[in-house]
């Protein structure tokens, strides 16, 4: 029998259907978030109700879970209808839950204590499209608390309820980089090719880590000066900030001469690859150990091209990451000092 079908004409009834299918699934599960957080509000009300009873909201939860799972089978655990509960304990307002994440999302949600924390971690997820591992990536990475630790009150709460906003290109800039994906050891002797190899291999973690809008533009990308060669180590492109962002990489201490490297590579971008309508580049030295009081001498005063940053091969803990920024503020403060005498 002929075949009377084209395979494009096929492609797109399949394309129509699946579009829809993915649809009537994110509408299914959002209708599933909705009755877990309605869930959730009957239990709390419930157990206010009893609250003067000892053990009444653990012993409510576990009848409820036995005949529910007799009634609708799976899914309705005692841990999952605690989860229930927390889901309405900690997004009381109906209006706030977001269609565009999934239960799982949530499970990663209410597990964030901090509440400024938890509404950036909501925006993010919602604004960038994280899967569930990576929400959860970067809940363990600490962000949130990366990226306040050099804000004021007001900056903490503006990243709380608005996300990552990116105005200035050095609003890209981490310090520390969480590398963890790479599965390499702090205390292991690194060459910085090996480095740059582990990053490329792994590229999708770390445009992760490095955050929204980031496009890989090359490795090793040469400069040519009157004959001579020079090569930048990583070299990316952010369609929000509209500029070039080059990465060299160092290991070991950062020194004046590393600085002076990376504004050559600067310089030459602005002139020769920088078009009308984008930023100047920034350039950032991902070191191992870096002095921050040699980035001040050596660079002018409120220059903000060049950044310093840290590379972390494991994820710290929150507390190592306060003490990390506090000894470095200190550090500035005694360099500022000294300089005003």
């Amino acid at each position: 029998m002929k075949n009377l079908m084209s395979q494009k004409f096929y492609s797109d009834i399949c394309s129509i259907l699946e579009v829809t299918k993915a649809s009537i699934t994110k509408a299914v599960n959002f209708e599933m978030v909705k009755a877990y957080w309605e869930v959730g509000k009957k239990i709390v009300e419930e157990e206010q109700k009893g609250k003067g009873r000892a053990q009444y909201g653990e012993n409510l939860i576990k009848e409820l879970s036995r005949k529910l799972g007799l009634d609708y089978g799976k899914g309705f655990s005692a841990t999952n209808i605690k989860n229930m509960r927390q889901l309405y304990l900690l997004f009381q307002v109906k209006k706030n839950l977001r269609s565009e994440i999934s239960w799982s999302h949530y499970l990663q949600l209410c597990r964030v204590e901090n509440t400024n924390a938890r509404q950036f971690y909501l925006k993010e997820a919602v604004a960038t499209g994280w899967s569930v591992r990576e929400l959860e990536r970067q809940i363990a990475s600490l962000l949130f608390e990366r990226l306040a630790l050099s804000k004021n009150k007001k900056g903490i709460l503006k990243l709380a309820h608005k996300g990552h906003e990116i105005t200035h290109p050095y609003d890209l800039v981490k310090d520390p980089y969480v590398l963890e994906f790479l599965g390499l050891k702090q205390e292991s002797l690194l060459y910085e090719k090996e480095l740059e190899s582990a990053l490329i291999e792994h590229l999708r973690d770390f445009l992760l880590e490095l955050g929204k809008g980031f496009a890989f533009v090359g490795r090793q990308q040469r400069i040519t000066i009157e004959g001579d060669h020079f090569y930048v180590d990583l070299v990316f492109y952010n369609r929000i900030a509209k500029c070039f962002v080059l990465f060299d990489l160092k290991l070991g201490k950062l020194t004046h001469q590393d600085l002076g490297q990376m504004q050559m590579y600067l310089n030459y971008y602005k002139r020769y690859q920088k078009i009308e309508g984008e930023n100047d580049p920034i350039g950032i030295l991902l070191c191992s150990d870096k002095n921050d009081t040699v980035v001040k001498i050596t660079l002018p005063e409120g220059q903000k091209d060049i950044y310093a940053s840290r590379y972390k091969l494991s994820i710290p803990t929150e507390k190592e990451l306060v003490a990390e920024i506090e000894k470095e503020r200190k550090l500035l403060e005694n360099y500022a000092n000294k300089k005003e005498k």
